[in-house]
C-alpha cells in the first residue's frame, strides 16, 4: 500500500462526491470520483485503488452490481457500500456481496474517513464476521441503533454461530432471530421458537429434549423435543434467563457436544442446531447472584446483539406506526390513510414502555374504535386503562390532593384532561364530559382555559 491512500468514490449525487472528496483529501488521501458504476469499471481495467466507496442506487448499474463485478475481477479490493435507503435487505445484500462495510446515509464524515483507513489496513470491519433476500417487514428502522442491528444481521448472514439477543420486552427480539435464520445457510430448514418462561419448569425439560414412552405419568407415546424438531435449522430460546439451573447444565452440554438424551431415554441423540437465545434480564448480574451459569452465558453470547428500546429510536416511531396502520386497517377492512397532527404528537411523545409491541397494540385498538378518516389522539386514549403511561410517561394531570378537594382546581384539571384526550377538540371534549359545547366554553373561560378546535395547543391563563 502506498503512503498516500487512494480512494475511489462512485455516487450519482454530486454533493456527496464533493463532501467525501474534500474530507478524504483533508485526511491526507487522494480521491477520485465517478458518477456511475460504468466509469469506475472502465478505470479498474487500468488501475486499482486501495479502497472503493459506492452508493447502491444509481442510474445504470447499481452499487450491488458493481460490487459483484469487483468481487469477480478484484476480490482483494475492499468495498464500502453506502445508501440512503437503509433497510435490512440493503444491509444483508451488501454483506452477502462481499462488502467490507455498510454505511447508511446520512453518515458522520469523521466516521467515514476512519472506516476508509480501517478498510485499507485490512483490519476488518468492527465486530466483523461476514445472505438471502427474504425480508422481515416489521424490522424497520433508520435510527443508528437499528442500523447497528441490520449490520450485525448482514455480517452473520453466512454464519451459524450462537447469538444472544438482549433487550427489553416488546423490542422485537424474535423478529431479529427470524431474520438471522432467514438470512443464514439454514434458511431452508426449520425455525423453532420456544418461550422458556411460558413453560412450567417441570415440563420444560421434556419440551426441549423430548421424552420416551413411559418416562413419566402421562407419557403415553414417544415425543420429539424442540431440539430434534429444529435439527439442521435454528432453535430460538426466548427468556433464557428464567431457565432453572439443572436445565442450564443440560443446555450447556448440548451446546458443547451437540447431543442429548430424551427424558427417560438411554440412547444419545445428535443434532445440528443453531441456537439463538434472548433475554431481557441482566445475565451477568444473575451469574454474580448464582442464578445463571457463567459458562453458559459465554457459550450463548458468542455474538451478543442488543435491540434498543423504542424510546431510544424515536425517529422510527412514525414509520413503524404507518406500517402497522396499513397492515391492520387492511386486515379489518377499514380505509384509514394516516394520522391526525395530534395523533402524531401523541405517538412521538409517549414513552412506549412496552416498545414496538405496545405501539402495534395501540394502533390496532385505535383502528378498531376509530370512526373517522384519520386516527386521532382521542382514538388512542379512548381505551387506555386508568393511570396508563401517557405523554412523556407522566401520570394523568388530575389527582385528588391529600389535604382536601379544591373543587375549582379539580374542574379545571378535568376539563384540561378532556381537551388533551380529544386532541383539543372542544365538541368532542364536551361530549366526553357530558356538557353541551356552550357549557364547556363557559367553564373554559371561567377557569382560564383556551383551546381552538383542530389541535392548537392548550393555553392556560393566570
Amino acid at each position: 500500500m502506498s503512503e498516500e491512500l487512494r480512494v475511489w468514490l462512485v455516487d450519482d449525487d454530486a454533493s456527496i462526491r464533493w463532501v467525501l472528496e474534500r474530507a478524504l483529501r483533508n485526511g491526507g488521501m487522494s480521491a477520485r470520483a465517478f458518477e456511475a458504476a460504468e466509469g469506475a469499471l472502465e478505470a479498474l481495467r487500468r488501475d486499482t485503488p486501495d479502497v472503493l466507496i459506492t452508493d447502491i442506487r444509481m442510474p445504470g448499474a447499481s452499487g450491488l452490481e458493481l460490487l459483484k463485478r469487483i468481487r469477480d475481477a478484484r476480490p482483494a479490493l475492499p468495498v464500502i457500500v453506502m445508501t440512503a435507503h437503509s433497510d435490512l435487505g440493503s444491509a444483508v445484500s451488501a454483506y452477502e456481496g462481499g462488502a467490507f462495510e455498510y454505511l447508511p446515509k446520512p453518515f458522520d464524515i469523521d466516521q467515514a474517513v476512519a472506516l476508509v483507513r480501517r478498510a485499507a489496513s485490512g483490519a476488518g470491519p468492527a465486530g466483523a464476521d461476514s445472505a438471502g433476500t427474504p425480508r422481515i417487514p416489521e424490522l424497520l428502522g433508520k435510527a443508528p441503533a437499528m442500523q447497528q442491528v441490520f449490520r450485525a444481521i448482514g455480517r452473520l448472514a453466512r454464519s451459524s454461530v450462537t447469538v444472544l439477543i438482549t433487550g427489553e420486552s416488546g423490542t422485537g427480539k424474535e423478529l431479529v432471530a427470524r431474520a438471522l435464520h432467514e438470512h443464514s445457510p439454514r434458511s431452508s430448514r426449520p425455525f423453532v421458537a420456544l418461550n422458556t418462561a411460558a413453560i412450567p419448569a417441570d415440563l420444560l425439560e421434556s419440551e426441549l429434549f423430548g421424552h420416551e414412552r413411559g418416562a413419566f405419568t402421562g407419557a403415553d407415546a414417544q415425543r420429539r423435543g424442540r431440539f430434534e424438531q429444529a435439527d439442521g435449522g435454528t432453535l430460538f430460546l426466548d427468556e433464557i434467563g428464567d431457565m432453572s439451573m439443572p436445565l442450564q447444565t443440560r443446555l450447556l452440554r448440548v451446546l458443547a457436544e451437540g447431543e442429548f438424551y430424551r427424558v427417560g431415554g438411554q440412547v444419545p441423540i445428535r443434532v445440528d442446531v443453531r441456537v439463538i437465545a434472548a433475554t431481557n434480564a441482566p445475565l451477568l448480574q444473575r451469574a454474580d447472584d448464582g442464578a445463571f451459569r457463567r459458562d453458559l452465558y459465554y457459550r450463548l453470547s458468542v455474538f451478543p446483539l442488543h435491540i434498543p428500546p423504542l424510546r431510544e429510536r424515536r425517529q422510527d416511531i412514525i414509520p413503524l406506526a404507518q406500517h402497522f396502520l396499513r397492515q391492520i386497517a387492511s386486515k379489518v377492512g377499514k380505509k384509514i390513510p394516516g394520522f391526525s397532527r395530534e395523533a402524531l404528537r401523541y405517538l412521538t411523545t409517549r414513552q412506549w414502555q412496552g416498545n414496538v409491541r405496545e405501539l402495534q397494540n395501540a394502533i390496532e385498538r385505535a383502528v378498531i374504535v376509530s370512526a373517522g378518516n384519520l386516527l386521532t389522539s382521542a382514538d388512542f386514549r379512548m381505551l387506555e386503562p386508568p393511570g396508563a403511561d401517557g405523554v412523556n410517561g407522566k401520570a394523568p394531570v388530575w389527582q385528588l390532593p391529600d389535604d382536601g378537594v379544591d373543587l375549582p382546581a379539580l374542574n379545571r384539571a378535568l376539563i384540561t384532561e378532556a381537551l388533551q384526550r380529544t386532541g383539543y377538540n372542544v365538541s368532542a371534549a364536551a361530549r366526553l364530559l357530558g356538557f353541551s359545547r356552550p357549557a364547556l366554553r363557559y367553564r373554559m373561560k371561567k377557569y382560564g382555559l383556551v383551546a381552538v378546535d383542530g389541535g392548537s395547543p392548550l393555553v392556560v391563563t393566570p
